[in-house]
C-alpha cells in the first residue's frame, strides 16, 4: 500500500508540474488563451467569474486564499508583456456578428444603420415566479437573483430587475437606484435612474411615470452614501436631518426606514447608490443587520453587472456616435464644389442631432481678416425631411469680428457654453429684437483649417427642449466643428483651383486670339505665288536665309510641305496651313538668335535631308510630317535664356516643368496653336494618325534638349554600327528621329564659314545678353561662353563644341545614308577654321572684332572664303559659333562648349 501511495504521490506531483507547465505556457500566449477562453468558455464558467470577481471586491466577504503565489506573479507578468495587437479583418468574422458597415436608406448609401435598441442578449435566464423564489433558503435565493441579472445587458432593465430583486431580498416596500453622474474633479451629481419601484412594478410604467431627480453630490442621503461610500441604515427618516420630505408630500407616501448602499465596481468606485424604503409586512420595523449584510452582498454581484452593462451601452453609443461622423464626413467629401452647399447640409445634420432651434456658421473674410464676409442662419423649421432648405445663399453682413460672443470665440479659438445669454454682457439683445426670437443657452465654438487657423465661427441656440448644452452636446459639436472646417478648408481649396483654372481657359483664349495671325494675313499670304524649290536653293546643305525676307521665309515653307505631298496626303486646308504657319511664326519671339529665322534654317535642314539626303526612302509620311512641324515649332516662345537660367530664377516655366524646361513649353505652345480654331492643320486626319503625329511630335521637340541628346546617343551610335539594323523597330526609328532633329538643330556649324561667322555672332550675342543678366541680376559669374569677359576663349570652346557634340552625330547619321555627307564635311571645315582662328588670335584681333561688332559691321575680309591661304587674316570674326541647343548641366561641365 505505502508503494501504491507514493506512486499515487508520484503521480500528482508530475501531474501539478504538467499543470504547471501549461499554466506558464498560457501565460506566455494570452492571445491564444483568450481565444480558447472565447471560443470553449461556458456560462457557468462566465457565471463562475463574475462571482469570483464579486467576492473578490466585496468589502464583506472572505476572499478567496490564493494557492500559488508564483500564479499570481505569473498573471502579472504575462499581463504586462501583452502586446499590442494590430486588428485584421478576420478579427472580426467570428460568429458573423457585426452588421454591413455601409447600408442604403431612401436610395441613398449611408453610414447610419437601423437604430440598435439596448436590448439584452437572447436566451435570457427568465426568473422563478415570486412565490417560489419566496420558497427557497437564502444562499439559494441569493444565487438565482445573481444569475436573473448576469445576461442583462440593458441598463434599465438591469436596474429594474435589481430593484425588483433587493424588494425580493429584504421584504422592501419600495426601492429606488441613483447613477453617480461626472468624473472626479468636475461636478458630480446623482441622477434617479428608476425611482419608486415595488415588487410588482413593471418596466414601462416606470419608465412613463419617471421624472428627472438630481441629487448634487454629497447632498442628502443619497449624496452622503456616493460621497462616503459606506452603507447607511436610518430607522426613522424624519428623525435624520438629511432626509428630504418634500417627494413624500407630492406623492402622499410616508417614509420610515431607509436602508441606502453604495453600488460600487471592480475597482470599488462608487458608480451608484440603491435604496430601500420600509419593510412590507410592517412599516414601522427598521432594518437590522442581516439585512444590512444581504444588500451589500446582494450589490457587489449588481456593481460588477451594473459596470458592465454602462460598458456595453457606451459601446452602443460610441458605435452609433461613430457612424454620425462617418456620415457627416461622407457628405463632406461629396459635396467640394460649393462651400454653401456643404456648410447647410453639415448644419442639417448638427440640427438633426443635436436638437437645437438655430445653428450658425460664420466665416472669417480671408482678405480683411478683421471681419465676417459670411454668414449662414438655419432654423429648425427651414428645411423638412427631404434634406431642402429655403435660403438659397448666405447674408454678408460683413461686421467686425471682436463684437459679441462669436468675436470674442474667433479672437480667442475658446469654446462658449452659456446657459443664460441675457446673463453674459457679451451678448448683444438687440439681435433678438430685430428677429423676433428669444436666445437662451448659446454653444459657440471655433471653426479652423488642418493648420489650426481660426477661419470662422459655429454657434447652436436654444435646445429644443429646453435644457442647456451638456458636455455631451460640446464633445458632438466640436467634433462637427473639426469636420466643418475641413470641408470647409478643402471646398475653399477646390473653388479657388476651380477659379483659377476658370482664369487659366479664359487666359488661354485671349491668348489664342491674339497668339493666332489675323485672317486677312492668311488670305494674303493664300494669293501668293510659291517659286520652285531650286529658286530657294532649298535642296542644298549650304543654304542660306540671309537673302530672304520674312515673306520669302513663309513660301519657302510652304514650297516644303507641297514637295513633301504633305498638303494633299493629310488633307490640309490650304487657307488653314497659312494661317497657321503665320501664327507659328508670331508666336516667336524678336530675340537674337531662337527666332523665326532659325526654325526655319532647321526645318530646310530636315527637308534636305529628307530629299537630298533620301531620308524619305526610310521614313513614313507621317514621321516626316511630325519631324517638319516639330522643327518649325521646336523653339516657339524661346526667351533668349536657357533652361538653367530658368531654374536659377525660379520661373514658372522652372515650377511648371521639372526638367527638359523650355522643351515642354515649345510643345505646348505648337498643341496650342494645332488646337485653335483657324489653325488645326491636323483635323481632318484620322484619330490613330493624329495621336500618332503628337506622339511623335512631343518626342521630336523634347529631343532638342542636349541632355537628351547625351542620354540616348550612345545607343544610337552603337545602333549604327551593328550590322542587323532595318530600322524596323519603332525604338530604334524614334531613336533615329531624335537624331535627324539634333543634326537639323545645329546644322549652322555645316553652313559654309561665312554663313558660320554671322551666325556665330548671332548666338554669342543672346548668350552675352544672359550672362549679363546673371551678373546683375542674380549676382553669379556665368559660365565662360556666356561671359564676355571670355570672349578670347569662344574659338576654343567652339572647337570643344564640334569635337563633342557635332562631328560624332553628323557621323553616324553618315553612316546610315551617304548623301548625308556633306553635312559631315561642312562640320569638319569650320572646326579647321575655328582651330586656324584659335591658334592665331591675339589682342589685337579681339579688340578689332570687338569694333566690328559694336558697329554692326558684316563686312568683313574681301578673301574670308579661303582662310587657309590667307594667313594675314588675322582680322576675321572670332565669334563663337553657338549651336541651337539648350545646354544641360552635364553638357556645360565636359570639357567642350554645350550651346543652348
Amino acid at each position: 500500500m505505502s508503494g501504491e501511495g507514493q506512486t499515487g504521490r508520484a503521480g500528482a506531483s508530475e501531474r501539478n508540474e504538467e499543470y504547471e507547465r501549461m499554466e506558464k505556457w498560457l501565460d506566455d500566449h494570452p492571445e491564444f488563451t483568450h481565444d480558447y477562453f472565447a471560443r470553449k468558455a461556458k456560462r457557468s464558467m462566465v457565471d463562475g467569474w463574475l462571482l469570483a470577481q464579486a467576492l473578490s471586491h466585496s468589502p464583506n466577504l472572505k476572499q478567496p486564499e490564493t494557492s500559488n503565489s508564483s500564479g499570481s506573479n505569473s498573471r502579472n507578468n504575462s499581463g504586462t508583456n501583452t502586446p499590442v495587437r494590430k486588428i485584421s479583418a478576420q478579427e472580426f468574422d467570428r460568429g458573423d456578428t457585426l452588421n454591413p458597415i455601409v447600408s442604403t436608406v431612401d436610395g441613398a448609401r449611408t453610414f447610419l444603420g437601423p437604430s440598435t435598441s439596448q436590448t439584452s442578449v437572447t436566451n435570457k435566464l427568465h426568473r422563478r415566479p415570486r412565490t417560489e423564489l419566496k420558497t427557497l433558503d437564502e444562499k439559494e435565493l441569493m444565487y438565482e437573483l445573481v444569475i436573473d441579472i448576469c445576461n442583462e445587458l440593458d441598463v434599465n432593465s438591469l436596474c429594474h430587475k435589481i430593484l425588483q430583486n433587493v424588494c425580493i431580498l429584504l421584504n422592501a416596500d419600495r426601492c429606488s437606484l441613483f447613477l453617480v453622474h461626472g468624473r472626479e474633479g468636475e461636478e458630480r451629481f446623482l441622477e434617479a435612474k428608476l425611482f419608486d419601484v415595488s415588487a410588482d412594478t413593471t418596466l414601462e410604467e416606470v419608465c412613463e411615470n419617471r421624472e428627472a431627480i438630481r441629487i448634487p453630490w454629497g447632498t442628502g442621503i443619497i449624496g452622503h452614501v456616493a460621497q462616503t461610500g459606506e452603507l447607511l441604515n436610518i430607522p426613522d427618516a424624519y428623525k435624520d436631518p438629511r432626509f428630504n420630505n418634500e417627494i413624500d408630500l407630492q406623492m402622499g407616501y410616508r417614509t420610515h426606514s431607509i436602508l441606502s448602499t453604495p453600488i460600487k465596481d471592480c475597482e470599488g468606485v462608487v458608480i451608484g447608490v440603491a435604496q430601500a424604503i420600509n419593510r412590507t409586512n410592517c412599516k414601522d420595523e427598521p432594518f437590522n443587520l442581516h439585512d444590512e449584510k444581504i444588500f451589500s452582498n446582494y450589490m457587489a454581484f449588481c456593481g460588477i453587472g451594473l459596470k458592465n452593462a454602462q460598458l456595453y451601452e457606451k459601446s452602443l453609443l460610441e458605435n452609433r456616435r461613430n457612424q454620425v461622423l462617418l456620415d457627416l464626413a461622407r457628405v463632406i467629401f461629396e459635396e467640394q464644389n460649393n462651400v454653401a452647399n456643404l456648410i447647410y447640409k453639415i448644419m442639417m445634420h448638427t440640427q438633426s442631432l443635436l436638437q437645437c432651434q438655430r445653428c450658425q456658421v460664420m466665416l472669417i473674410d480671408d482678405l480683411c481678416k478683421g471681419i465676417f464676409s459670411q454668414v449662414f442662419d438655419l432654423e429648425n423649421t427651414d428645411f423638412d425631411n427631404s434634406d431642402t432648405f429655403n435660403r438659397e445663399w448666405p447674408a454678408e453682413p460683413r461686421f467686425p469680428i471682436h463684437i459679441g460672443i462669436s468675436g470674442y470665440v474667433a479672437a480667442t479659438g475658446k469654446i462658449l457654453n452659456i446657459a443664460n445669454a441675457y446673463e453674459d454682457k457679451r451678448f448683444d439683445p438687440t439681435v433678438d429684437i430685430d428677429r423676433n426670437f428669444k436666445t437662451k443657452a448659446i454653444l459657440c465654438m471655433p471653426i479652423k483649417n488642418a493648420q489650426g487657423k481660426v477661419i470662422g465661427v459655429t454657434q447652436l441656440i436654444n435646445k429644443l427642449d429646453g435644457s442647456i448644452f451638456n458636455k455631451n452636446d460640446e464633445n458632438l459639436f466640436e467634433a462637427f466643428a473639426i469636420f466643418c472646417g475641413l470641408g470647409i478648408n478643402n471646398t475653399q481649396t477646390y473653388e479657388t483651383l476651380m477659379k483659377a483654372m476658370a482664369k487659366q481657359r479664359i487666359s488661354l483664349e485671349c491668348l489664342s486670339y491674339h497668339a493666332s495671325a489675323p485672317a486677312d494675313e492668311a488670305r494674303r499670304l493664300k494669293t501668293m505665288v510659291i517659286p520652285s524649290t531650286y529658286s530657294y536653293n532649298l535642296l542644298d546643305f549650304s543654304f542660306s536665309d540671309f537673302g530672304l525676307d520674312d515673306d520669302d521665309t513663309l513660301k519657302a515653307s510652304i514650297r516644303m510641305f507641297i514637295d513633301l505631298n504633305l498638303l494633299e496626303r493629310f488633307r490640309i486646308n490650304y487657307e488653314t496651313f497659312c494661317r497657321w504657319l503665320l501664327s507659328v511664326k508670331k508666336n516667336y519671339r524678336d530675340v537674337t538668335y531662337h527666332n523665326w529665322r532659325h526654325a526655319f534654317n532647321v526645318a530646310q535642314t530636315m527637308f534636305c535631308m529628307f530629299k537630298s539626303g533620301q531620308m524619305d526612302n526610310v521614313l513614313t509620311e507621317t514621321e516626316k510630317l511630325a519631324l517638319i512641324i516639330a522643327c518649325l515649332c521646336h523653339d516657339l516662345d524661346h526667351r533668349g535664356t536657357n533652361n538653367q537660367f530658368q531654374i536659377k530664377t525660379s520661373s514658372p516655366l522652372a515650377d511648371l516643368y521639372s526638367t527638359s524646361t523650355l522643351e515642354h513649353h515649345h510643345f505646348d505652345q505648337c498643341i496650342m496653336i494645332l488646337s485653335t480654331k483657324g489653325n488645326d492643320i491636323l483635323c481632318n486626319i484620322r484619330q490613330d494618325e493624329y495621336e500618332e503625329v503628337i506622339q511623335m511630335l512631343e518626342n521630336a521637340i523634347l529631343a532638342t534638349d542636349l541632355a537628351l541628346y547625351f542620354k540616348f546617343r550612345g545607343e544610337f551610335f552603337n545602333l549604327v554600327k551593328s550590322s542587323e539594323t532595318n530600322w524596323n523597330r519603332e525604338r530604334d526609328r524614334d531613336l533615329l528621329r531624335s537624331m535627324m532633329m539634333t543634326a537639323s538643330d545645329v546644322s549652322a556649324i555645316t553652313k559654309p564659314w561665312e554663313v558660320q561667322l554671322k551666325v556665330a555672332d548671332l548666338i554669342a550675342s543672346e548668350f552675352f545678353e544672359q550672362g549679363d543678366l546673371e551678373k546683375t541680376q542674380l549676382n553669379i559669374k556665368p559660365a565662360e561662353m556666356m561671359d564676355r569677359d571670355k570672349k578670347d576663349r569662344l574659338p576654343d570652346m567652339q572647337v570643344g563644341f564640334i569635337d563633342s557634340i557635332c562631328l560624332p552625330v553628323y557621323q553616324a547619321i553618315a553612316e546610315i545614308s551617304p548623301r548625308l555627307e556633306p553635312l559631315l564635311d561642312g562640320c569638319k571645315k569650320n572646326r579647321q577654321n575655328w582651330q586656324y582662328v584659335s591658334q592665331h588670335n591675339s589682342k589685337h584681333v579681339v579688340d578689332e572684332n570687338k569694333r566690328e561688332n559694336e558697329s554692326k559691321d558684316d563686312s568683313i575680309h574681301e578673301n574670308e572664303g579661303n582662310v587657309e591661304e590667307e594667313i594675314d587674316n588675322e582680322n576675321e570674326n572670332e565669334n563663337l559659333q553657338l549651336m541651337d541647343i539648350e545646354s544641360s548641366e552635364e553638357a556645360e561641365n565636359t570639357d567642350s562648349v554645350t550651346i543652348s
